[in-house]
């Protein structure tokens, strides 16, 4: 089971890969500092805030349901 973090963190790797895309474009397409991305994406943030789950998800170019539309996400597999 993932945390949730882990889960976002494993979301964010998958999308970036599917898409060709590095984490700089997301940070710029995204309006989320590169700092707070890397932070997230190091798992040194203990709790991803919906808002910028929210803005990673407008810098894939996808709602936030979209983003959130993965097995990642499904209860079974995160350890809430």
């Amino acid at each position: 089971m993932n945390s949730v973090n882990k889960a976002v963190v494993l979301r964010i790797e998958e999308l970036l890969a599917e898409k060709k895309m590095t984490r700089y474009r997301l940070a710029m397409n995204s309006g989320v500092t590169h700092s707070t991305l890397k932070n997230i994406m190091h798992e040194t943030v203990t709790d991803s805030l919906l808002s910028t789950t929210i803005q990673i998800a407008g810098g894939f170019d996808m709602t936030v349901s979209e983003f959130l539309d993965s097995p990642l996400f499904a209860e079974e597999n995160l350890n809430i």
